[in-house]
């Protein structure tokens, strides 16, 4: 069954949303390899509250909020990259990252060399606001420097025509959709901004 991994430019840009509504959207498995952060909600718990889907157990979780190689250093515990591996799912599996694409996992390994042993094809989530068109370019230089299949980027925010536009003209990404902000944030509104934003066949 076809995976998806999930990525962005950076921390709090709307990717945890976003995966919630691409999961909803295709009926999917959602799966989140490394959870560093647990008070509140966790981003499994905001993806199986707004796709009403199946959510896979995280392989790590840590309770400080921080860089994954911290929160697990904080327990005495290590993260093993290699023992990530993509689970078989009978529906689409969206894995999601955490935070941006060279947040490290270890003091050796980032989490965009465990991507690029994925090879699975990847969506680059790019806020809308301003300093994204810098972030999304060196997100895009440093997905293409690994020959990571990039499906596109997902747009999340309110409209920036022209920033949309340019990322898209100077790196040749496709550009998948964008998707709205959504208030209030629920399973069925988040259903419905997705629909608008994004075309179904890009995920196929």
């Amino acid at each position: 069954m076809k995976s998806f991994v999930v990525t962005g430019t950076g921390t709090g840009i709307g990717k945890t949303v976003f995966a919630a509504a691409l999961t909803g959207a295709l009926s999917g498995v959602y799966w989140k390899p490394v959870q560093a952060g647990l008070d509140g909600e966790t981003d499994s718990q905001i993806v199986a509250r707004l796709s009403g889907q199946k959510v896979l157990p995280e392989a790590y979780r840590f309770k400080l909020a921080a860089s994954p190689h911290k929160a697990a250093a904080a327990e005495g515990a290590a993260i093993d990259p290699a023992g990530l591996v993509l689970p078989v799912t009978p529906a689409p599996l969206i894995v999601e990252g955490a935070g941006g694409l060279l947040v490290p996992l270890t003091e050796d390994t980032l989490f965009i060399h465990v991507f690029a042993n994925w090879n699975a094809p990847l969506i680059l989530c790019a806020a809308t606001r301003l300093g994204t068109i810098n972030h999304t370019l060196l997100s895009l230089e440093a997905i293409r420097a690994r020959n990571i299949p990039l499906l596109g980027i997902a747009f999340i925010g309110q409209a920036n025509d022209d920033s949309e536009r340019v990322i898209c003209k100077i790196s040749g990404a496709k550009r998948l959709g964008r998707l709205d902000p959504v208030a209030p944030l629920d399973e069925q509104n988040l259903a419905r901004a997705f629909a608008a934003g994004f075309e179904p066949k890009d995920f196929a």
